[in-house]
């Protein structure tokens, strides 16, 4: 019993409970009262008296075992109702027998002290599987390294299909007490009965959810009016200033990809937290440091207004006709500042997690003497999305570099054949980055899947230079080379996604179509998912129908098909980490057993 309920009890004594937890008879002597004392103090429980009409009853309830608790308050009432029956004859109805209203609020008060008891206790269970297959984990990592032998892939497939690892009836008999206290005990409410079932978790502040509010909103009035502003000024069109599209336009959608990015992998986080999918086990983040998705939709709300601010500012002084190289030099300013921003040295604006993210860059950048490891992996996928915010990069970079937008010769980086060659060069680099990721990681491992997925990669390299060499020789040959190495390459990529990345399309699974193993419970959304993936790889159609939207320039209709991409990649993510933690597709983790140790109030 909580000290909550002990204080609550009314003055007269309850009967003792000793450790069998059932209601005996009143102590009638005071040894037979002392011997009852000693034996609560060896159960470990605690004793407290309340009233029971006019005898004396005392009850020990020890802490941790909610059974006893449940047993007494039970033998409790239906005490109190008999002797009620006794007192009113033989004679009386039962229908007059009543239980006292504050009896059953202690009643109440010791069930919900129970359901948390027990809630911590399998808590302490789940805890206690994870450390123990862990120590075994390591148990077999040392001894193969001492012993020079292969024994842990012989042992670990034992252990891994036993019973004590494979179980989930912890977590659902957690997910069974969490529903009955927030139903009796929370009047539905999630986070009033975390309050109670986790009570040292952190509550997040409301500072940060205010000002996503504030920018978003100042980001959504600053997006109409330069939206407006472009319209009236016909600068989108095809007949627009191609000086603005050429130069400024880039940097504006290259910093929309990358928030959009950015912003989806906040929803994948709300999402993944949400379904307890433990992402920061499987990327390998420090608890404390990680950004959680309050952060990430500050991070991007507020960068969004910035930008959107400053080009807003910037298409004002064009469409007055201020053309100074002072003025072209605006949008290349605003890119450098946040370059800055990002390899800043000083503890702040969230230094730790640019610096990791910057190691993983590098990791990336240098993929065949890193081992790969999953954020590595994850993050090289990621930039097979973004390639025309590469492209962006590369040719911003190449324009105000040789000062091209002194002279505004926008079309400079485009003639000189090796900055050309240089924006070819960086559609490839990401595929050849998850290529060598692919390779390594067969040389590590030697899993022959390794080399089949890296074919995957050069499948997608084989399609981009087919679309290359199209966009330079437009001839019928080109274009079926297109349709054929392109379709091959989407079927490759689709395979892989369903059964591979997702581990879905399984025949012989109880789930028909699916895996043995989901998370959420309408599986009729897996299969929308993999109809939606379906569709949104088929953007490179584009390359062939040319596709337009009324008059809107083509680099606009580019930057939606793009857009198309990077959410497909933010709804990928999802499922790809959901079958990483079921079942450590990517054998990344040693176990599949993950721990659960969320420190925020999870809210509905």
């Amino acid at each position: 019993m909580t000290k909550e309920t002990m204080s609550s009890c009314p003055a007269p004594a309850l009967k003792k409970l000793g450790d069998s937890g059932r209601l005996g008879r009143p102590p009638r002597e005071e040894a037979a009262g002392s011997r009852l004392r000693s034996t609560a103090a060896l159960a470990g429980g605690r004793a407290v008296t309340c009233g029971l009409q006019s005898r004396s009853v005392r009850i020990s309830i020890p802490v941790t075992t909610p059974t006893r608790t449940v047993t007494a308050i039970r033998e409790l009432l239906f005490d109190d109702m008999l002797s009620q029956s006794r007192r009113s004859g033989s004679g009386r109805s039962a229908e007059k027998l009543s239980v006292n209203k504050k009896k059953v609020h202690q009643a109440e008060k010791m069930i919900r002290g129970a359901l948390v008891e027990l809630y911590k206790g399998l808590g302490y269970l789940k805890t206690y599987r994870s450390l123990n297959m862990m120590a075994f984990v390591k148990i077999l990592k040392k001894f193969d390294k001492v012993t020079a032998k292969e024994a842990q892939s012989i042992y670990l497939k034992v252990v891994e299909s036993s019973y004590f690892n494979v179980s989930d009836k912890v977590i659902r008999l957690m997910d069974d007490v969490d529903e009955l206290f927030v139903r009796h005990f929370a009047e539905g409410d999630k986070r009033k009965a975390m309050k109670y079932l986790k009570p040292n978790q952190r509550e997040e502040s409301h500072t940060t959810t205010f000002f996503i509010g504030l920018f978003t909103g100042g980001f959504a009035a600053l997006f109409i009016g330069y939206c407006i502003m472009a319209h009236i000024a016909g600068m989108y069109t095809q007949q627009s200033n191609k000086v603005y599209m050429a130069t400024s336009y880039p940097v504006l959608s290259m910093f929309s990809l990358f928030f959009l990015h950015l912003f989806l992998y906040g929803c994948n986080i709300f999402m993944w937290r949400k379904t307890r999918i433990n992402y920061t086990f499987i990327f390998e983040f420090t608890p404390t440091k990680e950004l959680k998705y309050r952060d990430v939709f500050l991070i991007c709300t507020t960068s969004m207004t910035i930008i959107i601010g400053v080009m807003f500012a910037h298409l004002t002084l064009i469409v007055k006709g201020y053309s100074s190289s002072a003025v072209q030099a605006i949008p290349g300013a605003l890119l450098l500042v946040f370059l800055l921003i990002l390899v800043c040295p000083f503890n702040i604006l969230y230094r730790s997690c640019r610096y990791h993210f910057l190691r993983v860059i590098r990791n990336i950048i240098l993929t065949p003497f890193y081992k790969v490891v999953m954020v590595d992996f994850f993050m090289a996928d990621q930039l097979c999305s973004q390639v025309p915010l590469l492209r962006s990069l590369e040719y911003l970079a190449c324009y105000y570099i040789s000062s091209s937008y002194k002279t505004q010769d926008y079309g400079y980086c485009t003639r000189v054949k090796h900055f050309r060659d240089l924006a070819y060069a960086v559609s490839f680099l990401p595929y050849y980055w998850r290529a060598m990721q692919c390779a390594r990681r067969w040389f590590d491992e030697g899993d022959i899947n390794h080399i089949v997925n890296l074919g995957k990669y050069v499948s997608a390299m084989l399609a981009a230079g087919t679309k290359v060499a199209y966009e330079n020789d437009s001839s019928a040959g080109w274009l079926s080379l297109v349709v054929i190495v392109s379709s091959v390459a989407t079927i490759y990529q689709l395979y892989w996604d369903f059964v591979k990345d997702w581990g879905l399309l399984q025949f012989n699974s109880k789930n028909p179509w699916l895996r043995n193993d989901l998370i959420l419970k309408q599986k009729y959304i897996y299969f929308l998912s993999m109809g939606l993936n379906l569709v949104l790889r088929l953007a490179w159609l584009q390359t062939v129908i040319h596709p337009n939207i009324g008059s809107l320039d083509s680099r606009v209709t580019l930057f939606i098909l793009a857009a198309l991409e990077v959410i497909r990649r933010g709804h990928w993510n999802f499922y790809r980490l959901e079958n990483e933690h079921l079942n450590n597709a990517g054998k990344f983790r040693a176990v599949k057993v993950v721990p659960l140790p969320f420190h925020e109030v999870e809210e509905d």
